[in-house]
């Protein structure tokens, strides 16, 4: 098979498939071609979609590759595609989310001493919608469940991994709650 035609079944796979496709899927279904020359094949695309500057990009999500709409045209996508307010996340479950996300491991208790407030049905939420999930438990006593971010969770906001996570230096300053972020990095030089 030729360049060009496994790049076009590339592209072709990656507009019609809406997660993130991991290399190790692509291997299987493209069994012939060698795992580099996907690869390299893949950023040529994203390459090449950058330099069009089309209405699509190509993006590394989650440890895959996805093909996304252009961030530039997400007003008139949210226009086309009106968000329930069941899909969105409310502030407190974002404050929750963002405190797992940078401690991880962390216990229902350590969360909720950072926060103030009980987490428990926010934690059911998150469960349930695959943000987080159990990572295991805490040895100390009662043995507490730990808790981590998913691997839809950088699906959700367009990570590939978690060291794409903004440092939580860089919201000092800005306006957002800075009382919270004391807390988040307080709790680490204890």
């Amino acid at each position: 098979m030729e360049r060009a035609e496994i790049k076009h079944i590339l592209e072709a796979i990656l507009f019609v498939h809406h997660e993130p496709l991991l290399m190790e899927r692509l291997k299987e279904i493209l069994e012939e071609v060698d795992g580099r020359l996907l690869r390299e094949l893949l950023y040529e695309l994203k390459t090449e979609y950058e330099q069009a500057q089309r209405g699509f990009i190509i993006r590394e999500v989650a440890g895959g590759f996805q093909m996304v709409s252009h961030p530039r045209y997400a007003a008139w996508i949210k226009k086309l595609y009106k968000t329930s307010r069941s899909e969105r996340l409310t502030l407190p479950t974002l404050e929750t989310l963002a405190i797992i996300a940078y401690k991880q491991p962390i216990t229902r208790l350590e969360i909720e001493e950072i926060r103030g407030v009980n987490v428990e049905n926010i934690l059911k939420n998150l469960l349930e919608t695959n943000l987080i999930r159990i990572v295991g438990r805490k040895e100390s006593l009662g043995r507490p469940i730990l808790y981590g971010t998913t691997r839809k969770f950088l699906e959700y906001f367009g990570l590939n991994s978690l060291e794409e996570l903004p440092k939580l230096e860089e919201f000092i300053g800005k306006g957002e709650d800075l009382a919270l972020k004391r807390q988040i990095t307080e709790k680490d030089t204890k």
